[in-house]
């Protein structure tokens, strides 16, 4: 794979030599004081030991309510994606363990919220081989590759290699299920049956957009939204009967808000992450969007 090659162009040209940390646990200690600025994951717990004698590097809960388990090498020869994927069919048996996790640091109302939809494993090294992409394509879980770099003292650099999206990990017949979620409130699948022809197509449309903006782009279909993200959520949507809304992740400050069509939600609670919401109700609502949609994809 090649190499990132990062200058100091202030004054005489320089080049910073990249490098991995000195020790594992460096890199396990840096990701841990700041999973939510690097990952949007709140972080959890360290070291975490299973009841068959392993243990989990780190484990979080990202921005969508999801579990994190994450997982450190050094070594590009250290197995880190089995490592990772035999503690997260570990966590799939022991829901109830993870509960009491969120519950001792976030509270009931934070474990009543969590989404077991796309669970997921972040592998974190400082390379990975070919046979490593390859492999996640096979796999049906949710797997991250992020490749890092360290340049001189103060410069730390996370690059996404690869992400592996699987079918909805409620199911086990990897179909999403129609199913009334706590509350009842319906679930996106419901809230998408429910929406006219015309709002489908809309919401087809945007997400083909969406997509199209850059390969590094996933989608995450979870409970009452479908997210669309890079390493953290750039655009969130929620279909309902007769529009679209969607949460997009961008400084509220710099929006021009248009009644009816955008609007600040950072002091209203919402499904999803962002803080600017648009709703889109015809054609002429997603094309005056899409510089918006252009925003959040180049701004995070």
């Amino acid at each position: 794979m090649a190499d990132i090659k990062l200058f100091n162009i202030k004054g005489d040209v320089k080049e910073y030599q990249s490098g991995t940390v000195t020790l594992e646990k460096e890199l396990q200690t840096i990701i841990e004081q700041n999973m939510e600025t690097f990952f949007g994951v709140t972080f959890l717990a360290s070291e975490y030991r299973t009841t068959d004698g392993g243990r989990m590097d780190s484990i979080g809960i990202d921005e969508n309510h999801c579990p994190v388990i994450f997982e450190y090498k050094r070594s590009i020869k250290d197995n880190v994606i089995n490592q990772g994927l035999f503690y997260l069919n570990w966590l799939l048996d022991h829901k109830d363990s993870f509960k009491v996790i969120v519950i001792e640091k976030l509270g009931l109302a934070a474990a009543d919220d969590i989404d077991w939809s796309m669970p997921r494993v972040v592998c974190v090294a400082g390379d990975f081989t070919k046979y490593d992409e390859s492999a996640i394509k096979q796999m049906n879980r949710n797997i991250t590759l992020i490749r890092y770099k360290k340049f001189g003292d103060d410069l730390l650099m996370f690059e996404q290699i690869n992400e592996n999206i699987a079918a909805n990990m409620n199911d086990e017949n990897n179909f999403t299920p129609i199913v009334k979620v706590k509350g009842g409130q319906k679930s996106f699948i419901e809230k998408k049956n429910d929406a006219s022809p015309e709002i489908l197509t809309l919401y087809e449309d945007i997400r083909n957009y969406i997509l199209s903006l850059g390969d590094d782009i996933t989608e995450n279909q979870l409970k009452h939204y479908v997210a669309f993200k890079k390493i953290k959520n750039i655009v969130c949507i929620e279909i309902l009967k007769n529009h679209l809304t969607l949460y997009l992740k961008l400084d509220a400050s710099t929006i021009d808000y248009e009644k009816g069509f955008t609007q600040d939600t950072t002091e209203i609670g919402h499904y999803g992450t962002g803080n600017v919401e648009v709703t889109i109700r015809n054609r002429a609502d997603y094309e005056k969007a899409k510089a918006l949609l252009d925003r959040a994809y180049n701004e995070n």
